[in-house]
């Protein structure tokens, strides 16, 4: 349930904005085509965003100044999104959405990086939608592409372009297996293959593609959700096919993410061409909303005693329970299904069926605690998620942040508990680092411990 201070703070960078928005440039090089380095101000102070490119756009500070074209098509679809904005948790942008929008609906490629839970959905399906109403494509064609690296966001982005779209008769489609039955069949009798905006993992997009010589060419924009994911290694093969067959002359192609590493980021920069690149928040780091803690648990077996105190002491609920691997989850249910707390688990291995239902039940607070490991981690919007709990010592810095990130969304307070024992001690100084980025108070002893030398393993492989 949202309260009144949630609602004052969800959307409060834009207000600011209002009030005075001060633009200071670094000048790149004195050619025609001048490059900038803008950061927002107001006379409060940064709104925390960090703008790089050529004929940047000014920031959006409410919805209404959206600028589509003046035809009728354009101006009706302005108005069909401008309710469903209203009708939405987006009273007015998020800062992410204040220079992405804009840039987007200009045309231009971008390269955004924000806070989990900070609105980049609709920072990219908003201008995608308006984009629809004056672009060149026709009826019988694919307009526009969303990939996401799992099959649970791919539903999520979906529900969010449905939401913004209602009064507004647009093909929105899932690539699931039926999707995908029905695209060979009518490209096998040479019908009109007809979506507006397709959503779909990267693997079954490729098999389409493979399989039935689908026509991509009249793509008009392309767009990566978890765009770091999509670019490491077991991915980056597949969107490098996808990119190949979108052959449109004006393709855009946007890119999306909670984190970026420098090597990640000069492979994006390398597709796309002339970006804004919008940064909000401090690079690689939680959301200032998340009070993080970490707890000390000696060794493996201290991780299940400090669970079930956390349970007697009584958690923030709902809570989602991070472990590292599918029988870590399974083990873990089974320890915690008669302690009194609705508990429930969701992993790769469950069916869609399956974890549909539990995620449906977390949803509407039959399930309490839900236990995940990382297939949750990234993108799945659960608003009212109070609380973290880190079982299992994350992998990464890039795993912790999105791990955390299911809390502390739009505004809300949200907090993060991690266990780490004796074994997780070489690894524990990059997670507190991420945790002094954010804010947080750190121990110094932690800050100087000796820096891994290798990755962390599988508790179990």
């Amino acid at each position: 349930v949202e309260d009144a201070d949630d609602q004052a703070d969800d959307n409060s960078a834009a207000k600011k904005a209002k009030k005075a928005v001060k633009k200071t440039e670094k000048k790149k090089n004195a050619a025609a085509s001048e490059q900038y380095v803008l950061m927002l101000y107001t006379d409060e102070g940064s709104l925390g965003i960090r703008v790089e490119g050529v004929g940047v756009p000014s920031p959006l500070t409410a919805f209404e100044e959206m600028r589509l074209d003046a035809s009728a098509n354009a101006q009706q679809m302005k108005r069909v999104l401008l309710q469903n904005i209203e009708r939405s948790e987006y009273k007015e942008p998020t800062p992410v959405q204040m220079q992405a929008i804009p840039s987007l609906l200009l045309g231009r490629d971008v390269l955004a990086t924000a806070p989990t839970g900070s609105g980049k959905t609709a920072a990219f399906a908003i201008p995608m939608l308006a984009n629809l109403a004056t672009g060149s494509g026709t009826g019988g064609s694919i307009r526009s592409v969303v990939l996401a690296p799992t099959r649970d966001l791919a539903v999520q982005i979906r529900a969010e372009f449905t939401r913004l779209a209602v009064g507004k008769k647009l093909h929105i489609a899932l690539l699931s297996k039926a999707t995908a039955a029905t695209i060979t069949s009518q490209t096998k009798s040479k019908l009109a293959v007809n979506h507006d905006v397709l959503i779909a993992t990267p693997l079954r997009l490729v098999h389409l593609i493979q399989e039935t010589k689908l026509d991509l060419s009249t793509v008009e924009m392309v767009c990566l959700d978890e765009a770091d994911r999509l670019l490491e290694l077991g991915f980056v093969e597949q969107v490098d096919e996808i990119f190949a067959a979108c052959t449109h002359a004006k393709i855009q192609r946007a890119m999306f993410s909670a984190t970026m590493l420098q090597g990640v980021e000069e492979l994006a920069q390398t597709v796309l061409r002339d970006p804004v690149k919008v940064a909000v928040g401090t690079k690689n780091a939680g959301a200032a909303t998340i009070e993080q803690k970490l707890v000390f648990v000696g060794k493996e077996e201290g991780k299940l005693v400090a669970m079930k105190q956390l349970l007697h002491d009584g958690l923030k609920l709902p809570a989602l329970l991070f472990v590292q691997n599918k029988e870590r989850a399974n083990e873990l249910y089974h320890e915690l299904l008669y302690d009194g707390v609705n508990i429930g688990a969701v992993h790769a291995d469950r069916t869609k069926e399956q974890r549909d239902d539990v995620i449906r039940r977390f949803r509407t607070g039959e399930v309490w605690v839900l236990i995940c490991t990382d297939l949750m981690s990234r993108g799945m919007d659960f608003k009212a998620v109070n609380m973290v709990i880190n079982y299992d010592f994350p992998q990464s810095a890039v795993s912790y942040i999105h791990r955390i990130g299911r809390t502390g969304r739009n505004g809300r307070k949200g907090q993060a508990v991690t266990f780490f024992t004796e074994d997780d001690m070489v690894y524990l100084r990059t997670i507190a680092n991420v945790m002094k980025l954010s804010g947080c108070e750190v121990p110094q002893w932690m800050l100087s411990l000796k820096k891994a030398r290798c990755v962390l393993l599988l508790l179990v492989s």
